[in-house]
């Protein structure tokens, strides 16, 4: 007779969800979330849900890629005892490579399955710090006025961090937008989001004239490439304003050489970049360092939103939380996750597993 803990099946559906309107950054746009849903069952019948959220923009992860990753991992899984989910995580890695999308939603599903089974809600598995987080909202590339409507849609949430997608090639409508943001919401702490779009002069003269029209961010996050070490040391050293990792760690190795070097102030822990063995690595580097940590994601349903929720408040610990992306979403395929009053996250009802099931099962 089979241990209940081992897993049956896993199955693999997209999960295409339309956006409210277009979520830009500085390497592109998409107007329709095209993820993955994946399905573990285990023996005893109890299931685990995990999503895949590739972002072509960011890391040039597709749907077809996180797929084939994932069907690549079946003979893995299928049999294997989800109590042992470090080790068939190191498995994937090997099996599966650097798709860190398919990475995320497999391990997501072992452990909702693992924590379903044992009655245990997922953020007291990471920890059980807490059960609250505040996130912020995002205002994605566009114009000025564009900028100004998101804004004011924001403080009508009651939410109070505001966060800048910027690097559109033009330094002086970056500068403006940022600029009228803060006129409309002078009370909110600002986070650029660069993605990757300014050399460190340009991200430096970015910050000289915001700094001398008084509208200073609290972070700016990956303001140059990703490979831009140089370039991310000088920012960090010269521009006034704690400069966050994004693409630039995807691992723990990449954590350990921002350490190392003193490239950044802050490191964005994503799942979706990496899977969550990988995500606790990084943490526990950033943690010894001294180093701020930040939770992000890519665009991602309440499914995986949670997940990083869980991820963050039962670790604890997070100074920065940008957990916004179903916001963005037109349509919810799922049932729970976490609640959300203004920019505050709650996880205490959550009592197994994340707690997000698909609305058609």
């Amino acid at each position: 007779m089979s241990m209940p803990t081992v897993i049956r099946s896993l199955s693999v559906e997209s999960l295409n969800i339309p956006l409210n309107g277009s979520f830009g950054i500085a390497g592109g746009a998409q107007e329709i979330a095209h993820n993955v849903l994946i399905t573990i069952e285990l023996t005893d019948g109890t299931q685990g849900f995990g999503e895949a959220a590739p972002f072509a923009a960011f890391n040039g992860e597709t749907q077809e890629m996180a797929r084939v990753a994932i069907e690549t991992a079946r003979s893995t899984i299928e049999g294997a005892d989800v109590r042992e989910w470090r080790r068939l995580a190191a498995i994937l890695r090997q099996r599966i490579g650097p798709v860190g999308s398919a990475q995320c939603a497999i391990e997501t599903a072992m452990l909702d399955a693992l924590t379903r089974s044992s009655g245990m809600p997922l953020w007291a598995f990471f920890g059980g710090v807490s059960t609250t987080l505040e996130t912020d909202m995002t205002i994605t590339t566009g114009t000025i006025e564009q900028a100004v409507i998101s804004t004011r849609a924001i403080l009508e949430r009651g939410i109070r961090t505001i966060k800048v997608k910027v690097g559109s090639g033009d330094l002086s409508l970056d500068i403006e937008r940022v600029v009228a943001i803060h006129h409309a919401a002078p009370s909110s702490p600002l986070i650029l989001d660069g993605n990757g779009g300014f050399t460190a002069d340009s991200a430096l003269q970015l910050l000289a004239i915001l700094d001398e029209r008084n509208a200073s961010p609290i972070l700016f996050e990956q303001p140059v490439k990703k490979a831009d070490w140089e370039g991310l040391r000088q920012v960090t050293q010269w521009g006034g304003v704690p400069v966050a990792a994004d693409e630039t760690v995807s691992s723990s190795g990449d954590a350990l050489r921002v350490i190392q070097e003193r490239a950044a102030q802050v490191v964005n822990i994503k799942l979706m970049k990496c899977g969550i063995v990988e995500a606790l690595d990084i943490a526990a580097l950033c943690r010894a360092a001294r180093l701020r940590l930040m939770v992000g994601g890519m665009v991602e349903s309440i499914l995986a939103m949670t997940t990083s929720a869980c991820f963050a408040a039962g670790l604890g610990g997070f100074h920065y939380i940008d957990l916004d992306t179903p916001m963005f979403m037109a349509e919810n395929p799922f049932e729970g996750g976490f609640q959300q009053t203004g920019g505050l996250l709650t996880l205490d009802h959550i009592v197994s597993g994340h707690g997000v099931t698909p609305k058609t099962r």
